[in-house]
């Protein structure tokens, strides 16, 4: 990755040992931070499980998860559309989704794709092509939302259900391993109402973030666990997902 050595945790951090997102506004609206902690949650358990070798970070961004996963890896290459909005420090290869990949077949054990598939227009043609890139038993780990407003617009083109995941990935050649809901009813409507509760003045923030705390600690009780597998076939924040090659 370029300039690794000047690469700075963005919208997630590390506290106390668990990834978590970064409660600096700047880098992450205060309405999404329940969101947030919960794909938090997942990239910080799995990533040292399936990340290895040589990895591809697909729509990089700023590449916030670089700081959880550089140590499983042996080298990082970056992926994304340069321009206004993204500076092109951390990014090595300036590329839009939606042409087939610039690379050989087989170039990678693993590839990362956090926040992206909704973005692209033509997922079935990025699914293959990273199926193609991959090792055989190389591993794509990602994540993307079901109950979240439209952003980056207009390049905010789809909401995935589970079957759909399901359906696109294994159409594209992949073993699916890992298809997981985060969060249940709970969370949305926690989510719903702190996203516009932090429209408002400060007050309204603190509100939002206060909600947050509640519902994310109960949400780690037994209560709350269960509310969210009784819920979370028909609502949910987005999934994450772990998918292999044969």
């Amino acid at each position: 990755m370029r300039n690794a050595d000047r690469w700075l945790p963005t919208k997630y951090e590390s506290r106390r040992g668990r990834l978590r997102c970064s409660r600096i506004t700047s880098y992450l609206g205060v309405g999404s931070r329940l969101a947030a902690d919960l794909v938090a949650e997942h990239y910080g358990g799995s990533l040292g499980a399936h990340a290895r070798g040589r990895l591809l970070d697909l729509g990089c961004g700023l590449v916030p998860l670089y700081g959880t996963y550089r140590q499983y890896v042996c080298e990082v290459v970056t992926l994304d559309r340069t321009g206004a909005n993204l500076p092109d420090s951390c990014v090595d290869i300036d590329h839009d989704l939606n042409l087939p990949l610039p690379f050989v077949d087989g170039s990678f054990d693993t590839v990362l794709m956090s926040d992206v598939l909704e973005h692209v227009r033509l997922p079935q043609l990025l699914c293959c092509e990273i199926q193609r890139v991959l090792v055989p038993g190389g591993c794509l780990i990602g994540n993307t939302p079901f109950v979240y407003p439209i952003h980056e617009a207009p390049h905010d083109y789809f909401r995935y259900t589970q079957h759909g995941l399901r359906h696109l990935l294994e159409s594209a050649g992949f073993t699916v391993s890992v298809l997981v809901p985060l969060g249940g009813s709970p969370e949305v409507v926690c989510d719903l109402v702190a996203k516009h509760l932090a429209q408002l003045s400060s007050p309204g923030r603190l509100c939002a973030d206060a909600l947050q705390r509640a519902v994310g600690w109960f949400g780690r009780t037994s209560a709350g666990r269960a509310a969210a597998l009784a819920t979370s076939q028909r609502y949910t924040l987005g999934y994450f997902f772990v998918a292999s090659v044969p």
